[in-house]
């Protein structure tokens, strides 16, 4: 069996959900990849004509044998009536390069985003096996027509797919009124590459809180700011690249440190004491289950997070300290660094929740 996967995020970007599911796929069944990288599915910016015949900074510079990547030419214009006539002419090789795939044998199709092209190349293979892993809500990303448009396609796209599976609780419960075999399938974490929590540093001068990620505008600065102020011996470690800044001063015990690979991520999560996960409540993280709650937990972190997406349905558990605002973040944090996990717990909880787990649990292969 070979796999034609329209990924939602670029394969030279740092590993996410798309990069483990063809990595399982070619695992399980030892057959060729087809990736095709997103293009702009939002309205038009300037920003989006700058990047025409661009090509991202390469975190992942490294393509296996199994696999090859392919990125469609496309104008920024898919919200418009028109563009998928107008792009769907760039898109000739690409469906090519579909076609022989499918061919070739038999094949499944994975989408991990909506968009004219996967509706397009969907319809074109009569009777294929396929699967849309909706990972995020989408529309919510965007504003005006382009959420309209995107949220059209999305419900086109549940409606024709021969499996859906989802990441979060809010993501089922939405799709769960359009179809009964929506899948709950939660993120994960790459067990092979999880480093052991470091041990304990005799008379550490300070106790790290630290967050890995990016810091967009769904990061709560404000949580962040009020939590350094709250521990001002403590230091409040921020990871990431930054789209959205802070407008106002910051604490001086806020250090900013600069975007990394995935190993060095792991290291820095290794010096934490605490993991953090600062993100603000609305209809953009209501369908978030983020990874780096596997990564904290699989190190034998506490996780101090605020009361978001799947993190809410998480209160109470293990290690999982959940802020319903400002005012509890210094009882919550003491609680927190008390915490002294169980080694034999913490290999369980990284092996029931590996990608290998989640994927083949859903028995599309």
């Amino acid at each position: 069996m070979q796999l034609i996967y329209l990924s939602p995020v670029t394969w030279c970007s740092y590993a996410q959900r798309p990069h483990k599911f063809v990595e399982w796929f070619h695992a399980s069944t030892g057959g060729d990849v087809l990736w095709i990288d997103p293009y702009p599915t939002r309205f038009p910016l300037f920003s989006d004509f700058s990047k025409i015949g661009s090509h991202d900074n390469r975190a992942n510079q490294t393509i296996p044998c199994w696999l090859c990547v392919i990125r469609p030419s496309a104008l920024p214009i898919e919200p418009l009536p028109a563009s998928g006539w107008l792009n769907s002419i760039m898109w000739n090789s690409v469906l090519t390069r579909i076609d022989l795939v499918h061919r070739r044998g038999p094949a499944l199709l994975a989408i991990g985003k909506p968009s004219v092209l996967a509706l397009l190349v969907l319809n074109r293979l009569k009777g294929i096996k396929s699967v849309y892993d909706a990972m995020d809500d989408f529309p919510a990303f965007y504003k005006g027509l382009s959420r309209a448009a995107l949220r059209s396609r999305e419900n086109q796209l549940v409606r024709k797919v021969t499996h859906l599976l989802v990441s979060s609780t809010s993501l089922k419960d939405r799709w769960s009124k359009i179809r009964a075999d929506v899948r709950l399938v939660h993120n994960g974490l790459d067990a092979k590459i999880t480093p052991k929590k470091r041990s304990a540093i005799a008379g550490k001068e300070n106790i790290v809180l630290g967050y890995v990620g990016t810091i967009g505008t769904w990061f709560d600065w404000n949580w962040v700011a009020s939590l350094a102020e709250a521990r001002p011996l403590d230091v409040v470690r921020l990871v990431g690249p930054v789209s959205e800044p802070c407008l106002s001063g910051l604490p001086g015990n806020i250090e900013m440190l600069p975007p990394c690979d995935h190993q060095r991520a792991l290291r820095y999560m290794q010096e934490f004491d605490v993991g953090l996960i600062p993100f603000k409540r609305n209809p953009l993280t209501d369908s978030v289950d983020p990874i780096k709650y596997y990564e904290y937990r699989a190190l034998g972190l506490p996780v101090v997070s605020t009361n978001f997406g799947e993190m809410a349905f998480r209160d109470g558990q293990e290690g999982i300290f959940l802020s319903h605002g400002v005012g509890d973040i210094k009882v919550l944090v003491g609680k927190a660094l008390d915490y002294n996990p169980d080694g034999e717990a913490i290999r369980q909880f990284a092996a029931s929740n590996s990608w290998e787990v989640r994927f083949t649990g859903t028995k599309i292969i």
